[in-house]
């Protein structure tokens, strides 16, 4: 990784969310994949969702995602703190499409990965300087994306150059659990010093 430092720990999550999918691609899609209508009685599906992915294609641009999340976090040394907002951002996310009622199956990283960029996007602009600028870059960027995608519209789009329909909506749920996360953390007045990071 960056300056042959070992994995920082989001650098680490990033890669272990892409080993999960990984681990999870030959399994049963059914018996993971987020369905709202199985919630109650199988909450953990709001977990195993993220690992869930419909073909090779789907599957290789998340991890990629990953990877490109690592390296940014490890890069800007993000600590614990968003760590944290991360993981609870996870479940988060595919509790948003709880919104979509419409939408019966569910899966992939791609709301998961989202929710990290928002908060990576938010430490950024909590600094100074050249970090702050890269934070505003990837927040107007992330924006952008979610506004060309139209993600109020209909939770399901084929998309060119995508061999599955792709779930806008989940994106936009993601970048709003990450950044509900991310500031709650920020703001949170009981945050131990070793979550401050």
């Amino acid at each position: 990784m960056a300056r042959g430092l070992p994995l920082n720990a989001w650098a680490a999550a990033a890669l272990l969310q892409g080993l999960a999918a990984l681990l999870v691609w030959p399994l049963p899609r059914e018996l993971l994949d987020w369905q709202p209508a199985l919630f109650a009685a199988q909450p953990w599906r709001a977990f195993s969702a993220a690992w869930v992915h419909w073909s090779p294609l789907h599957l290789g641009a998340n991890l990629a995602g990953c990877v490109v999340l690592a390296l940014l976090g490890q890069r800007a040394g993000l600590g614990r703190r968003a760590v944290l907002a991360w993981l609870l951002a996870w479940p988060l996310t595919q509790l948003a499409l709880l919104a979509w009622p419409s939408l019966r199956h569910y899966g992939g990283l791609s709301g998961v990965l989202h929710a990290g960029v928002a908060i990576a996007a938010i430490e950024l602009l909590a600094r100074q300087g050249r970090e702050r600028l890269i934070g505003v870059l990837i927040s107007t960027g992330l924006l952008l994306k979610l506004t060309l995608e139209a993600p109020m519209g209909p939770p399901l789009r084929q998309m060119p150059g995508w061999d599955i329909a792709i779930a806008p909506a989940a994106h936009l749920g993601g970048t709003l659990a990450g950044a509900l996360c991310a500031l709650l953390l920020r703001a949170w007045p009981w945050t131990r010093p070793s979550l401050r990071a």
